[in-house]
């Protein structure tokens, strides 16, 4: 078991979140291993962003542990880039300003033009060119001197992904990205979103409430809810589903109108997101090889 912990890059044991009084996670148990890209779906306060945040470090479980390559996450650090559904790109920044503003906020000092010009002026043309590397990747080059202000929807969310990609995170984390975006944008982001994690290859963690938007990228599903036969007065979520998408990678947009795309939809609304259909805990559906259910059993 020592040896197969070192193959995880992202894992919670038995994490608890309490707000208050209130208990949003209930012994959360995942192991995520590098390059997968995990979609993470449940019913409306469920603790999705939650546990997004236990990832990123920006929130700590009240108990149990949040763990990067096996050590506890203490912080937010440039492993882990996270892209919102709000864009974090600033409306007085231009497109190539806003990809370079990580590099140059970890690299320059406040005084760092005035102390050393030479080599402050070297660097930007260093980081400008490689945003401009990253503006080409996402197909934003030609709109590098425009303000967001000036952008499609897509196109502001392609410039909030390059942000987090010129960090050369390992892990990119990403929370309701789309959410905002109209039925024929948001399909072309999907795409274009798997198509930098098929050449990338970076582990992915992507919330969404879209199930179709799940089943459709990821490799591996999560269905956090509070929705399951609770014992003891007990509260908050827990992973109810756990399961490989059974479509290999790369896939084409035709296969949501399937009937067995379709059929697994349904099957997850009702296993997962029906807050009438109340499963006891050794029912749940984990079946995925990494879900903590299997690695009990080895």
């Amino acid at each position: 078991m020592k040896n197969e912990e070192k193959n995880y890059i992202l894992s919670l044991e038995r994490a608890f979140q309490n707000y208050g009084e209130k208990n949003i996670l209930n012994g959360i148990n995942l192991k995520i291993r590098p390059g997968e890209f995990v979609t993470v779906v449940g019913p409306t306060g469920c603790g999705k962003s939650t546990t997004l945040r236990l990832f990123l470090g920006s929130e700590f479980p009240t108990s149990g542990k949040a763990l990067y390559e096996n050590r506890d996450i203490t912080n937010c650090d440039r492993n882990r880039g996270v892209v919102f559904q709000k864009y974090s790109i600033f409306p007085h920044k231009t497109v190539r300003e806003n990809v370079m503003f990580g590099l140059e906020l970890e690299t320059f000092g406040l005084f760092e033009p005035i102390l050393n010009p030479f080599n402050f002026r070297r660097k930007r043309k260093e980081f400008v060119e490689e945003a401009d590397q990253y503006l080409e990747r996402v197909r934003l080059l030609e709109h590098a001197d425009k303000y967001p202000n000036q952008l499609s929807g897509g196109q502001r969310q392609r410039t909030a992904i390059a942000q987090a990609m010129i960090m050369k995170p390992k892990i990119l984390l990403m929370d309701e990205p789309f959410g905002a975006l109209d039925e024929g944008t948001r399909e072309e982001m999907q795409v274009f979103t798997l198509e930098q994690w098929e050449e990338h290859r970076q582990t992915v963690i992507f919330i969404t409430h879209s199930l179709e938007e799940a089943i459709f990228m990821g490799s591996r599903l999560i269905v956090v809810s509070q929705f399951y036969k609770k014992e003891n007065g007990e509260e908050g979520s827990k992973i109810v589903k756990d399961v490989s998408i059974p479509w290999m990678h790369p896939r084409s947009t035709e296969i949501k109108g399937t009937k067995e795309f379709v059929q697994l939809t349904e099957e997850i609304k009702y296993e997962g997101l029906d807050p009438n259909y109340l499963q006891e805990i050794g029912d749940f559906d984990l079946s995925h090889k990494d879900s903590v259910k299997k690695l009990s059993k080895m």
